[in-house]
C-alpha cells in the first residue's frame, strides 16, 4: 500500500514539473562563440543550360597578326605544256664548206672572228654605258667632240661610230643621249658627192634611216655630218666640229 501512493506521489511531482516548465519558460541566454569553419561539402549536380541571351552579337575582332612560314610541302604535278613561243630572230649566216676548201682554215677564221669579238666585247666592259640590242651593243663614256674625233676615237679602239639599223636600234641608241647633250653622231657618210648621205661611214647603203622633216638638207653642197637627236630623229649639219656625244659600236 506504501508502495502504491510512494509511485502515486512521484507521477504528480512529474506532471506538476512538467506543466511548470511551460508556463514559467527561462530567459534566453547568450550566443556562443562561433564554431571553426567545417570542411567543403561535395560539389553539387550541373545545373540545367541557360536560355540564350538577347543581346546582338560582338563585332568581329582585329585581324591576327601573319603566322610563320610553314614546311614546304611536296612538289605538285607537271602542268600542261604552254604555248609555243614567238619564233625568234634569224640567225647569223653560218660557215659555208665550199668544196676543195680547206675545212681546218675556214675554222681558223671562224676563230680569228670569234676572237676579235671576244676582245671587242672585253673593251665595251670599260665603258661607263652599254645598251645592248639583238647581236650589238652600244657603249660610251658620255664624251662629247667633233664627228671627225668621234670616229677617230671609235677607231682607235677598234670600234665604229654608232649607226641604228633597225627601228629598235634607234631607240635602244636614244637610251644613252642625256638631258644636256641632246645629239649623238652617227656613221654616215660626211660627202655628200658619194651619195647624197645615202651610204654609211664606209660607203656602204644605209638599210635604215629616221630622217626628220626636210632631211637630208639639200643645202649643204659639200660636207655634212649626221646627228641623231634624243628623239630619235636624223638630221644633217654642215657644222661638223660642233660637240655631240659620242657613241661606238660593237
Amino acid at each position: 500500500m506504501k508502495l502504491y501512493r510512494l509511485f502515486v506521489f512521484c507521477l504528480m511531482a512529474s506532471a506538476s514539473h512538467s506543466q511548470g516548465s511551460d508556463f514559467y519558460k527561462g530567459e534566453r541566454g547568450e550566443r556562443g562563440e562561433r564554431g571553426e569553419k567545417g570542411e567543403r561539402g561535395f560539389p553539387g549536380s550541373p545545373g540545367f543550360p541557360g536560355n540564350p541571351g538577347l543581346g546582338n552579337p560582338g563585332l568581329p575582332g582585329i585581324k591576327g597578326e601573319r603566322g610563320d612560314v610553314g614546311p614546304l610541302g611536296p612538289n605538285g604535278s607537271s602542268g600542261q605544256p604552254g604555248f609555243p613561243g614567238p619564233r625568234g630572230r634569224k640567225g647569223q649566216p653560218g660557215s659555208v664548206f665550199m668544196c676543195g676548201r680547206d675545212p681546218v682554215d675556214s675554222l681558223r677564221k671562224d676563230l680569228d672572228t670569234l676572237t676579235r669579238t671576244t676582245a671587242q666585247l672585253n673593251q665595251g666592259r670599260s665603258f661607263d654605258f652599254v645598251r645592248r640590242v639583238g647581236q650589238k651593243y652600244f657603249v660610251s663614256n658620255k664624251e662629247t667632240d667633233s664627228f671627225l674625233k668621234a670616229v677617230q676615237l671609235c677607231s682607235q679602239r677598234g670600234l665604229e661610230l654608232a649607226l641604228p639599223q633597225s627601228e629598235e636600234e634607234n631607240n635602244v641608241l636614244t637610251q644613252l643621249i642625256g638631258e644636256t647633250i641632246r645629239t649623238a653622231w652617227i656613221s654616215v657618210n660626211n660627202e655628200k658627192a658619194e651619195g647624197n648621205f645615202g651610204s654609211d661611214g664606209k660607203n656602204r647603203p644605209l638599210t635604215f634611216t629616221k630622217w626628220g622633216e626636210g632631211e637630208p638638207d639639200g643645202s649643204i653642197q659639200v660636207t655634212g655630218c649626221t646627228t641623231v637627236s634624243e628623239n630619235g630623229v636624223w638630221r644633217v649639219t654642215q657644222h661638223c666640229s660642233l660637240s655631240a656625244l659620242i657613241i661606238c659600236q660593237i
